[in-house]
């Protein structure tokens, strides 16, 4: 979408800051409870949130029975409802609480949406619990088919379930609101809500605590936010509510597209904030790649009558909060194909590894194959791909024997990582061997012509895909000659980067279990494998071939400088931050930049995947960002799309999804990067 500035300001990067409120509760004492409610409402404004849900009958209380039923009581919290419009509005959020509200000659359990200093909204809960220890039917009557308006606080607001709020200027800020029990029915409202066009949903709960119940809690607040796509908001009564019969733990959790983004300490008898901001923008293009969505909306309003479909509220900009300035509230992970959560990381590089352990099993299966041709370099691509093709002998019950393994020194081949390849071979008990590659390749230098046949130092692009294509060519006719296939170690950034030489080099293999896997999860697969699999020596070796510079190793040293991958395309932990947001969701180059600069401006901010070493943990300005954005753009867009469209077979592994021409990305070979250069430009500034 179109940005205007400031680029630093989540607000305009598509962000919702939500606010889910746990107050002190008050039984019965309406004014006390808007005091609380004020307190909370205020520091929101001091926060930057946009939008803030207090849990249900809040201003009222919930557990208070019969009280409910009291005329004192019900003219109490409209009067109430009243103050708190009026500091939400001072405040710039809006909010929504929970109180009794009359319509006609009823009693609803209701959410009242307040914006611009008056209600806006009222949201009557659909399904009432009357079970256990809940008998709300008692009290208030269901409100799923309820509809018209009522008045509070000399104004008149529309009153029923199905109403989508959305903010005018600000894309994607549409909510929805439901109230407890509603989202523990077999189809929630928010359901609708979300089909209807809401990317946020809310849920005033009160829903007292029992042993597990926080656990089932936080399952539906997922599950629901994956399943509508959207951001969820709940938050539940707490400290002061009565404890006659019942007890409450004030539980807040704010989830996205089924992921936590925060959740509230328990049992707390202060009043507090849990806040996050919602990535609406993010949601909206989530909805957009994924059909099923938009038939599943089609029908829904193809089923639904007139009467019974969603109408919209316009809260007008007059209205509406002005938005975060401050920096993102949300766990960001610097890698996105690494998480920070060392247990998560645990079970990602257990399926990872199986996954690609799995995948060439199947191919040698299929293949009635025995064994496998893979050249070993001492470099991470060649390493993983050995681990995993030790791996996938073992379950077969095949001799490593099989794995014909060859290290191919070139022109610029260093002792060090030759070393580390035949330590590794020797450790793995692979049949290893070695062919030097450099008379053949000078033979081919010579029948071309190059300089560097003649003696001249030229090292160009020539000169480094002689020795590349040679290693592929050798290993396929090894292949041949010894009834095996060859096994693929480019993997999944390289790919992105079209950092590979077509055809005849490291892009073409009979089989690649690395092309769906990012280098910077290969870095931890290999720790992970080392760790889990290994020890002593062979541990050793993976833990110095991790230490070693990523290097092609196709130019000599220059005063003692060895060739730097890194150098010359850009770090790998921007490059695959740019991939798999670009890719997995398709945002326009300046929120990634916006997003890699919150995640990479201090090295001292945020968690680290376990294990990284101190030398890794790195940190990188905006114009640094920009730059190397900018190349990135280049090589994805512009010049290796041809080489993508040709990939050899390989499973996909990672949730951004892979590359292959008959999997999650399908593009034209000879299309212009133009429109996203010029977004990245325009957009993001150089500071």
């Amino acid at each position: 979408m179109a940005r205007t500035e400031p680029f630093h300001a989540p607000r305009n990067q598509g962000f919702v800051r939500v606010a889910a409120a746990t107050p002190v509760v008050h039984p019965a004492d309406p004014t006390a409870n808007a005091l609380e409610h004020i307190a909370l409402i205020e520091q929101a404004g001091r926060e930057g949130a946009d939008l803030i849900v207090f849990p249900e009958l809040s201003v009222s209380g919930y557990a208070i029975d019969d009280l409910l039923m009291q005329d004192a009581l019900l003219e109490g919290v409209e009067v109430a409802i009243s103050m708190i419009a009026a500091a939400a509005q001072a405040a710039g959020v809006i909010a929504v609480v929970g109180a009794p509200i009359r319509q006609t000659d009823a009693l609803y359990n209701c959410a009242v949406v307040l914006a611009g200093g008056r209600a806006r909204a009222v949201v009557p809960k659909t399904f009432l619990p009357n079970y256990r220890e809940y008998y709300e039917k008692r009290w208030f009557s269901p409100g799923g088919e309820a509809r018209g308006s009522v008045r509070i606080g000399g104004h008149w607001c529309k009153f029923g379930s199905r109403v989508v709020m959305e903010v005018e200027d600000r894309p994607g800020f549409t909510f929805a609101v439901e109230i407890c029990e509603d989202f523990w029915s077999p189809v929630p409202p928010s359901t609708r809500a979300a089909l209807a066009g809401a990317r946020i949903l809310l849920n005033l709960s009160a829903s007292n605590v029992l042993i597990g119940k926080a656990d089932d809690r936080a399952l539906l607040c997922a599950s629901q936010s994956a399943r509508a796509m959207a951001g969820y908001v709940f938050t539940a009564s707490g400290w002061g509510e009565s404890t006659t019969d019942l007890a409450w733990d004030g539980q807040a959790m704010i989830h996205e597209l089924g992921a936590k983004l925060a959740e509230g300490p328990r049992f707390s008898m202060e009043s507090h904030l849990t806040l996050a901001d919602i990535d609406v923008e993010r949601i909206g293009l989530e909805r957009l790649r994924t059909g099923t969505f938009a038939d599943c909306a089609r029908d829904e309003d193809r089923r639904t009558s007139e009467d019974d479909r969603f109408g919209r509220i316009i809260i007008e900009a007059e209205e509406a909060p002005a938005g975060p300035t401050t920096d993102l509230i949300r766990p960001l992970d610097r890698f996105p194909f690494v998480p920070d959560d060392p247990a998560r990381l645990d079970q990602d590089c257990y399926e990872a590894f199986n996954i690609q352990v799995q995948g060439l099993m199947k191919r040698m299966k299929a293949t009635n194959g025995e064994r496998l041709v893979i050249g070993v370099s001492g470099g991470l691509d060649s390493t993983q791909a050995l681990l995993v093709a030790c791996r996938a002998f073992d379950r077969l019950g095949l001799p490593r024997t099989g794995i014909l393994a060859y290290t191919m020194p070139g022109f610029a081949t260093s002792d060090g990582t030759k070393s580390n390849a035949w330590a590794l071979m020797k450790a793995l008990g692979v049949t290893g061997a070695e062919l030097d590659i450099r008379p053949t390749a000078m033979t081919m230098l010579e029948g071309i012509g190059h300089p560097y046949a003649k003696g001249e130092p030229v090292h160009d692009i020539t000169f480094e895909n002689v020795q590349a294509g040679l290693r592929t060519d050798y290993l396929f006719r090894l292949a041949n000659q010894n009834n095996a296939f060859v096994l693929g170690t480019g993997d999944l950034s390289e790919l992105a980067l079209g950092w590979a030489t077509y055809g005849v080099g490291d892009h073409m293999s009979h089989y690649n279990v690395n092309g769906g896997v990012a280098k910077t999860l290969i870095r931890h697969l290999i720790r992970w494998v080392a760790a889990k699999e290994h020890g002593g020596e062979t541990a050793d070796i993976l833990h110095a071939i991790l230490d070693t510079e990523i290097s092609p190793e196709l130019v000599p040293a220059k005063d003692g400088q060895i060739q730097s991958t890194e150098a010359t395309v850009g770090p790998y932990a921007l490059n695959d931050f740019f991939l798999f947001y670009i890719t997995r969701f398709g945002l326009e180059p300046s929120k990634v930049a916006f997003l890699a600069h919150q995640a990479w401006k201090d090295a001292a901010r945020g968690d680290w995947p376990a294990n990284t070493p101190d030398d890794e943990k790195v940190e990188y300005d905006l114009k640094t960002i920009k730059d190397w954005l900018r190349k990135f753009l280049v090589r994805f867009f512009r010049t290796s799309q041809f080489k993508r469209s040709a990939l050899p077979n390989g499973p996909k592994v990672v949730t951004g999804g892979s590359l292959s021409p008959r999997g999650d990305w399908r593009a034209p070979s000879d299309s212009a990067a133009t429109v996203w250069l010029n977004e990245l430009e325009t957009q993001v500034p150089d500071a």
